[in-house]
């Protein structure tokens, strides 16, 4: 790895994680099309698994004292076979039609944040087995599906803290899942580890920054950036896969 690639890929995981700790989504989309442009879709989506799962890992830690257990449990129902088997089938996926995919995922992504419906209804807890299984599969396929995921946990009444740390344990049960399959099917390698762990750090600090800024600049602005990015990113992979 070149000394600019460092370089970029260490500033970019600080940022995404800036951004995402104010707009409140993004930041892992945000980061892996930088990952992709160092390392390749294959080392990229591992990569950025182990360094979500430091972040994540990190917010359970905070907020433990206002888990939802019931939720995290059917969530992890679904959540590991999927997880899983979507692990399996990235390892397998043939590279062009995998990068096409990205792009499209994180095009969609700014489309439904402008045209989705309201809020979902109040999901029972046992639909949360289902949500699993569905996020958890495109997670270990495309790597970040928090934006699509979040309002289900928003709609179920989870508020604050208590929807930051269970939102962040179930993502803890499917990237462990995930990265198990990565490493079955050899595409978790010793240099993505250590890679990703590095990064983990780096993604904390930003989000520690992004507190302090929130009361201070709007939140729109980082909105707007954080699209801009998913849409020039998206159109370079579609025309790039």
């Amino acid at each position: 790895m070149s000394l600019p690639d460092l370089v970029l890929v260490v500033v970019a995981s600080f940022l995404a994680a800036t951004l995402a700790a104010v707009a409140g989504f993004g930041g892992a989309a945000v980061l892996l099309p930088v990952l992709v442009a160092a390392f390749g879709v294959r080392d990229a989506i591992p990569i950025l698994t182990v360094a979500q799962l430091i972040g994540n890992g990190s917010r359970v830690w905070f907020n433990r004292r206002e888990l939802d257990l019931h939720v995290v449990g059917w969530f992890a129902v679904g959540a590991v076979p999927f997880a899983f088997v979507g692990g399996l089938l990235f390892a397998a996926a043939p590279l062009s039609p995998l990068t096409r995919l990205l792009g499209a995922f994180l095009l969609l992504t700014v489309a439904w944040r402008h045209l989705r419906p309201g809020p979902p209804r109040r999901p029972p807890l046992r639909s949360f087995t289902l949500i699993g299984a569905i996020f958890s599969f495109l997670s270990a396929l495309l790597g970040s599906v928090g934006p699509l995921m979040a309002p289900f946990f928003l709609a179920y009444g989870l508020v604050k803290g208590a929807y930051i740390g269970t939102e962040a344990l179930s993502t803890v049960v499917m990237h462990v899942t995930k990265l198990v399959a990565y490493g079955q099917a050899s595409v978790l390698t010793p240099r993505s580890l250590a890679i990703g762990v590095a990064l983990g750090p780096l993604m904390i600090l930003g989000s520690a920054l992004g507190k302090r800024i929130v009361d201070r600049l709007p939140e729109h602005v980082f909105v707007w950036i954080i699209e801009g990015v998913l849409v020039v990113a998206g159109i370079a992979f579609l025309a790039g896969g």
